[in-house]
């Protein structure tokens, strides 16, 4: 199985570079020695990530990829590249309509055909899908989860009920399809290609950024739900929910892991740190920060609630690699 090992000869093209989860793989590859391409929608944009990385301003590169939806956006972005790492994924959370949610999941896979037809070098490509297109309908406990699932129930229930499917449904359907398609073009020319496909699918993903944030209002859309869920009051039944979730420098770290691991080839992986519900995590909070609830900043909850994780992922195949 061809692998992408690290030294300054290996170059990687990386896609949402620039984002919370993508700067902390981009550190991750450039203190491993890896020559990192980043596409970009703006030069300012491509400038702008080269200032988070002083000390290796001479390893990163950027391409300009305006519209990322669009058929062959990055036809010349993956050549002369030994691998990538395609991590974009615009999300809007003020969607309505499924396609306004499917279509900008599952275009961007076209990086694949990019890949198939320019991408000459390319030995290893790393896709960052989630565990959305792992999970199912929820029943009584326990659910437990694995690489074999898929979320074929929400595409079903979203065909259904189109707008009128909850919005959470909708994003599961988008990430499912969007992985069930970088998997049906790579099964296809699987005989024909030089590299391998490897896809990683983390929960929530948590943990510090590296970005410039000053408000809450600069994070990104899983540290927003975090946080809302945390900092905000909510309904006594939401903080009986379970959630999955994972540091972002882990599911980063797994990301450059799986260019130089041979057996993480043909695999899909979940990435999970654990699973807790929003009280618990209250609880923990509270715990480290009491000052924040004893002043009020933080609404405690209900502290005495001790509710089981609704699912769970089994096994976790990601501590294997």
């Amino acid at each position: 199985m061809p692998v992408v090992k690290p030294n300054t000869a290996s170059r990687v093209l990386i896609t949402g570079g620039n984002g919370y989860i993508g700067v902390w793989v981009i550190r991750f590859l450039l203190e491993q020695g890896y020559v990192v391409r980043a596409a970009v929608r703006s030069d300012d944009k491509g400038r702008k990530l080269t200032e988070y990385f002083p000390s290796h301003r001479d390893k990163v590169e950027w391409v300009v990829v305006e519209d990322i939806t669009k058929d062959g956006a990055f036809d010349d972005a993956v050549r002369n590249v030994d691998a990538i790492i395609h991590m974009a994924s615009p999300v809007d959370s003020s969607s309505v309509e499924p396609e306004e949610l499917i279509k900008p999941a599952v275009q961007p896979t076209s990086i694949l055909k990019s890949a198939i037809e320019f991408g000459i070098k390319v030995k290893r490509i790393v896709i960052t899908s989630s565990t959305a297109a792992v999970m199912g309908l929820l029943k009584e406990p326990p659910n437990v989860f694995n690489e074999e699932n898929w979320g074929d129930e929400f595409v079903k229930i979203v065909q259904e009920q189109g707008r009128e499917a909850p919005w959470m449904y909708k994003y599961r359907a988008s990430k499912t399809l969007a992985e069930q398609t970088a998997w049906k073009l790579y099964n296809e020319h699987k005989g024909k290609i030089g590299w391998e496909l490897v896809v990683i699918n983390p929960p929530l993903v948590v943990g510090p950024t590296l970005l410039d944030v000053k408000t809450p209002k600069d994070l990104n859309f899983s540290l927003i739900i975090w946080w809302t869920a945390v900092s905000k009051g909510i309904a006594n039944d939401a903080f009986k929910a379970s959630y999955a979730y994972i540091d972002v420098r882990d599911v980063a770290s797994a990301h450059v892991l799986a260019l130089s691991k041979e057996e993480a080839a043909g695999e899909r992986i979940i990435v999970s740190n654990g699973v807790i519900t929003w009280q618990e995590t209250r609880n923990v909070i509270q715990s480290l920060r009491p000052e924040l609830y004893t002043s009020g900043i933080f609404p405690l909850g209900n502290p005495d609630s001790h509710e089981a994780v609704l699912f769970d992922y089994d096994p976790p195949k990601g501590s294997t690699y």
